[in-house]
């Protein structure tokens, strides 16, 4: 029995040098996770708090803050950077209106609506509208947004209106812009300046709602605005990204 039982011994036993390098094998393993590990708890706990800021920024969704209607549009004077141009508030005082959007390159509601906004724009520039639009985003942050990219975009869409660059951001301020897409739209009688009618959303489509884009309910404004009747005042605010602030003045 003693001799049966040493040979099981013998043969369960694995050779001391094989058993030597299985573990170290195994804490090598184990100490190269925990290693990885630290790295990235240490990361994610050091990345600079304006870094974390900008990626909740990127990601927020906003809706257009009250405008009072009646509002006088406030005076600009922006470069296209497609051209060179500098256009003036005073270079569409001949016109019976004015619609002012602030757009920009990147954001995911400008692009789902882009292509309608051209088409719109063509539509009742024939019939007297006068449009511009607007970017004011940071590049510090959105680089995609700068001028150089914003004359390839309106070259790309074939914008038919003049594509602004307000790189002190002071005219989002002025107009009290908060988010991309938004839309001011001003009625002129006459030789008075122009006053807000229409601080509202393009149509009820969203990028994720899958609802058709049709501009009904800008449409019905610029409708009523040409045709000289009244606005209604029962407008919904404009949802998209928020616009992008210098870092310095993020609150």
């Amino acid at each position: 029995m003693a001799t049966v039982a040493t040979a099981g011994a013998h043969a369960l036993a694995v050779p001391r040098p094989a058993l030597l390098a299985t573990r170290t094998k195994q804490l090598s393993f184990l100490s190269t996770s925990l290693k990885m590990g630290f790295n990235l708890l240490q990361l994610r706990s050091t990345a600079p708090a304006t870094a974390r800021k900008n990626l909740i920024i990127r990601a927020a969704r906003i809706e257009s803050q009250g405008v009072s209607l009646g509002f006088r549009a406030p005076h600009f004077e922006l470069p296209e950077p497609l051209t060179g141009k500098m256009w003036k508030l005073e270079d569409f005082e001949s016109y019976p209106a004015l619609l002012v959007m602030f757009i920009c390159n990147h954001c995911p509601f400008v692009k789902h609506l882009q292509k309608d906004i051209v088409k719109l724009s063509n539509f009742y520039m024939k019939k007297g509208l006068a449009v511009v639009a607007i970017s004011s985003n940071s590049v510090a942050t959105h680089p995609q947004d700068g001028p150089e990219f914003m004359a390839e975009e309106a070259k790309l869409f074939n914008y038919p209106f003049p594509y602004l660059y307000d790189e002190s951001q002071d005219v989002a301020r002025d107009f009290g812009a908060a988010c991309t897409p938004e839309f001011f739209l001003f009625k002129k009688d006459g030789r008075r300046p122009f006053q807000l009618v229409y601080h509202g959303q393009f149509d009820d489509s969203r990028p994720s709602n899958n609802l058709p884009v049709t501009g009904r309910d800008i449409r019905l404004a610029i409708e009523c605005v040409l045709s000289g009747q009244p606005v209604s005042s029962n407008q919904k605010p404009s949802v998209g990204c928020s616009i992008k602030w210098h870092p310095q003045t993020v609150q």
